[in-house]
């Protein structure tokens, strides 16, 4: 026993030379059928434009993937860390047939590939999660409650030995990359023989990182239960597309992360990020025609205007008019002011609602929910990380 525990000790915990030549040829497979697929469905036109505009991330419509062969998008479906690398390197290759000074200027890992379309049974709201979708490209909707700063994360590392006058480099994976073996986080300091390293930050390689949590819609969370979140990674050209408060629907592969701490055998999961698309309206003047704005003009002029609008709030709820009344002011805000003596009133007022159960509360308040175009659904843990105190 005690030999056979030294040896599993000592295997490698990577890929075998026999299941690396099984993936690279597979690669390969997946590489050609991709750039066979660009050449067919028309594709060098939006290559053309992603360049001319400096974007880094083409768009790939799933319907065409079907067109082109049914078997290879639901594949795809299935398993995109194994085609997803496939498919960017065919990209970084067609762009190097266009214009090899594209890629002499910026970087490899800069060209990503989005993903739109039809997602079918994999379009879900954070609580159809389950582990049935692990490893598996999803398109997942709902309310943004939480973003993270937007921190740099290392790719790869550029080291000076000042002993052998060398440069040696490293790269480093995590848990959320699509290729390789995980690597550790921290710098070398020393070389094979034992010569101090320095890092030369402005030569090293590094990646946006953005870490967003996702709410189900309060409209669509069944009766009497929380709505349940999931947590978004975004990268590269993804982050600070979105605040809290914003409707997002993420495309993106459902995964678990492992934890060595982590002794029972349950694992958070993550969902990384792979195209973002905004579901919210933007508020301003652009929305209202020149009719609605003549009504409100009307609606202004009236002595009763504050009772017919806080009765437009909620119409299915009988009574409650004081309360109604405060949710609206509450809704509209009032005029920030500034006093001589320098003190500063703002215009906003919060509303505390006691009552007692079966009051119609919380039914008041998904009126104002989906009412406000910004309005976000949180308890009181979650108050802080919305950006509410």
């Amino acid at each position: 026993r005690q030999k056979l525990a030294r040896a599993s000790r000592r295997r490698p915990s990577g890929p075998s030379p026999v299941q690396r030549v099984a993936m690279a040829s597979g690669a390969q497979e997946y590489k050609r059928a991709f750039l066979e697929f660009i050449d067919q469905e028309g594709y060098t036109p939006s290559i053309h434009a992603m360049i001319d505009e400096n974007k880094s991330r083409l768009m790939l419509s799933l319907d065409d993937l079907r067109k082109f062969d049914t078997e290879l998008a639901n594949n795809f479906l299935r398993r995109p860390a194994d085609y997803l690398p496939a498919f960017e390197e065919a990209l970084r290759e067609t762009i190097s047939v266009f214009d090899s000074s594209v890629l002499k200027q910026a970087s490899a890992h800069r060209f990503k590939i989005g993903v739109v379309g039809t997602f079918g049974s994999h379009h879900v709201s954070p609580r159809k999660l389950t582990s049935g979708l692990l490893n598996q490209l999803v398109y997942v909707e709902g309310i943004v409650t939480k973003c993270t700063l937007v921190r740099p994360k290392v790719l790869k590392s550029t080291h000076w030995c000042p002993a052998t006058k060398k440069y040696t480099t490293k790269e480093y994976r995590d848990h959320t990359s699509l290729t390789g073996v995980m690597t550790g986080a921290a710098y070398p300091q020393k070389d094979q023989d034992g010569n101090p390293l320095e890092t030369e930050f402005g030569l090293s390689e590094y990646l946006d990182n953005q870490i967003i949590t996702l709410q189900e819609m309060p409209e669509r969370a069944p009766p009497g239960q929380l709505p349940r979140s999931i947590e978004i990674l975004l990268e590269a050209d993804l982050v600070d597309t979105a605040k809290p408060g914003d409707r997002l629907q993420v495309a993106g592969i459902h995964r678990a992360l492992p934890s060595k701490a982590n002794q029972s055998g349950m694992f958070r999961t993550i969902v990384i990020g792979n195209n973002v698309v905004g579901l919210t309206k933007q508020s301003g003047s652009s929305e209202f025609t020149a009719e609605d704005i003549d009504n409100m003009k009307k609606l202004a002029r009236q002595s009763d205007c504050l009772e017919q609008l806080s009765q437009s709030l909620a119409p299915s709820i009988y009574g409650h008019d004081y309360e109604k009344r405060a949710l609206l002011l509450m809704l509209l805000g009032g005029a920030e002011r500034n006093l001589a003596n320098g003190t500063h009133l703002r215009g906003d007022i919060n509303v505390l609602m006691l009552g007692d159960p079966g009051t119609a509360k919380s039914q008041l308040l998904r009126s104002v929910l989906r009412t406000a175009p910004l309005a976000i659904s949180t308890t009181g843990r979650g108050a802080s990380g919305v950006g509410l105190t």
